[in-house]
């Protein structure tokens, strides 16, 4: 099986939006046993001039639908970054997983040359599809996607290196 755009985005986001419903259960879990509510999560940082906990999560989820949908060239979802809760952010997370997972292979396959306009504050930039998703779209998922495990070690949930890299199915030989 060769690397594709498609094999190289949808399936590793799929996979880390699924682990990081797992940790959202742990959380839960942690603060339930220790008797808190889980919603101090929501506001957590690990410095002062960060962003917090569930903002981490809204970008994690902005970066992987955005990618997917401009690499594929169709319009993602809007989210009203509202969320409250765990509750509500697993909701923001399961809505992405669908989102990502509902676009086919052959939209994404063969954009390694394609254009891709991103828009920014300072004023966008486009770079050819392959560079926007290992320079631009993976790396920024995957900060914020480690921000919030962090966020969650730091507080006393109990995850390890399994619960981030996830649990892993045989793949055929070669592949």
């Amino acid at each position: 099986m060769s690397i594709t755009m498609y094999s190289t985005s949808v399936p590793i986001i799929t996979r880390m939006l699924g682990n990081l419903l797992t940790w959202l259960d742990k959380a839960e879990a942690h603060a339930q046993a220790r008797k808190f509510d889980a919603s101090v999560y929501l506001a957590a940082r690990l410095a002062p001039d960060m962003l917090a906990f569930t903002k981490q999560i809204q970008i994690a989820c902005d970066a992987a639908k955005f990618g997917v949908a401009r690499l594929a060239g169709i319009e993602a979802p809007r989210f009203e970054d509202d969320e409250s809760s765990l509750s509500e952010l697993r909701v923001r997370i399961r809505k992405t997983l669908d989102f990502v997972q509902s676009v086919p292979p052959e939209r994404i396959d063969g954009t390694e040359n394609k254009d891709v306009v991103v828009p920014r504050r300072e004023g966008s930039m486009t770079l050819a599809g392959e560079t926007y998703l290992k320079q631009f779209v993976l790396p920024n998922f995957f900060f914020h996607v480690t921000t919030t495990y962090a966020l969650l070690r730091h507080n006393g949930v109990e995850l390890g290196k399994a619960d981030y890299l996830g649990a892993f199915t045989a793949a055929p030989a070669g592949g």
